[in-house]
Formats: C-alpha cells, structure tokens, sequence
C-alpha cells in the first residue's frame, strides 16, 4: 500500500497561518475519504480514495497556479510527489474490474486496458515533470496534468 505524505510542518517557526492551513487540508482529505465511503466494494472504494487523492493534490497545486493558494515550496514538492505516487498506482486499483453502484469507472476501462495503463503513466510522467519550483513553473506545467486528466475521463468515465 502506498502511503501519501502531507506537507505539515509543527517546526517552532510555524505560525498560526500555518497551522490553519495544515487543519483545512486534512479536512479536505476527510471529505475525500467520506465521498470515497459511498462505495460498499473494497476495491472500488480504494479506487476512489485513490481519485480522490488525485484531485486532492491537483487542487493544491492548482490552487497556487491560480493564485487562490500561497505558493510554498514544500506543499507543492508534497503534492507533485502525492500525485504522481498516486497516478503510478492507477493500474494496481483498477486491475480488477469490480462494480458497485457508487462508480463512475466504466466498463471501457477493462476493454480498453492498454490504452487504459497509456493514459496512467501519462498522468504519472506529466506529474513527475511538473515544475514546482514557483508558482510560473506550476502554472506552464498544471496544463499537462489537467489534459491527460481530462481525456481520460472522456474516454473511461461513466457520466
């Protein structure tokens, strides 16, 4: 199992600023999980704590690119990492095509496997290219993750 890093940091340098921005996002990873629960198969709710954490780290970076976040160097490294640790994993949870009525993955996944896997280790490069480095470089690059993001979901997304 993978474990995802969060980027806190209760260091004696931290401010309250700081720590309010720590407590909003595991708050955003527990309504996650909580849309996640509406699944009752273990393999589709994996699944979807999985997209779940896609989009979470997404936004994160998203966010800063747009300024609607702070940039902070650590928070974007955690999360370019997050992303692209959970887009390597895409194969592994979806490899077994279980149902549940809470899915949206469609039935092409599985009929479609090879270019199912091309488009996650799209994701997974895209991700592991991003620039991080500031906010410039997440905006030229956000658009890569965003495009295979987004053609994915067309090609293998219930709607």
């Amino acid at each position: 199992m993978l474990r995802y890093s969060f980027p806190l940091n209760f260091s004696r340098r931290a401010s309250v600023q700081s720590a309010i921005k720590a407590l909003g996002f595991g708050l955003i990873v527990l309504a996650g999980a909580a849309f996640a629960a509406d699944a009752t198969d273990p393999t589709v709710k994996a699944r979807q704590q999985l997209m779940d954490t896609i989009a979470l780290n997404t936004k994160v970076l998203g966010d800063m690119a747009q300024g609607k976040a702070a940039f902070d160097t650590d928070a974007a490294a955690t999360a370019r990492s997050n992303l692209a640790a959970a887009a390597a994993d895409i194969p592994v949870k979806f490899q077994e095509q279980a149902t549940d009525p809470a899915t949206k993955a469609g039935p092409q996944i599985w009929t479609n496997w090879d270019t199912f896997l091309q488009d996650a280790e799209a994701l997974t490069k895209a991700a592991e290219a991003m620039n991080v480095s500031d906010v410039e470089g997440i905006a030229a690059t956000m658009g890569s993750v965003g495009g295979v993001c987004g053609d994915c979901h067309k090609a293998f997304r219930s709607q």
